[in-house]
């Protein structure tokens, strides 16, 4: 039968395995602090969709500011016009403009994956630069339209 000073010590440890778990941060087996795990560490991402034409907002929704607000223009949500650098860590994420949305997914390594019927519009597969080409994109094999070669 545990004493009530063996049970102390035992949920003091546990409380303090959990604060190491719920900051990222893992204790080496020599008992120093070592880097977060890999599901735990955030990557550079940079988003780029200054190629669409017109101008527009956009956002990565629980990331970036909302585009969804009465007033767009004075709405702090990014501008297509800028190339914006976002610190994710693994796992899924939504692009999304006014006119088309698309799932996209951080890996492990920091590099990005998404479908590959969005080749057509969006680039940076395997990267850490998200390209987004198209204002608007339609489940197609077929060449892009002349709209899309304008540029800003």
């Amino acid at each position: 039968m545990m004493t009530t000073r063996l049970l102390r010590q035992r949920v003091v440890a546990f409380i303090g395995v959990m604060a190491l778990i719920f900051t990222g941060w893992a204790w080496t087996s020599e008992g120093q602090a070592g880097p977060p795990p890999a599901h735990l560490k955030e990557h550079t991402i940079t988003i780029d969709a200054t190629k669409l034409v017109p101008q527009s907002w956009w956002q990565v929704p629980g990331v970036t500011p909302t585009i969804w607000t009465l007033d767009p223009e004075t709405s702090d949500a990014y501008k297509t016009s800028e190339r914006r650098e976002l610190l994710l860590k693994p796992g899924k994420y939504k692009f999304i403009s006014f006119t088309f949305d698309f799932p996209f997914m951080v890996n492990l390594d920091g590099t990005i994956e998404f479908s590959k019927s969005l080749d057509q519009c969006i680039e940076g597969r395997g990267t850490q630069t998200l390209v987004v080409r198209c204002k608007r994109m339609y489940p197609h094999g077929g060449q892009r339209d002349q709209y899309y070669e304008q540029k800003p």
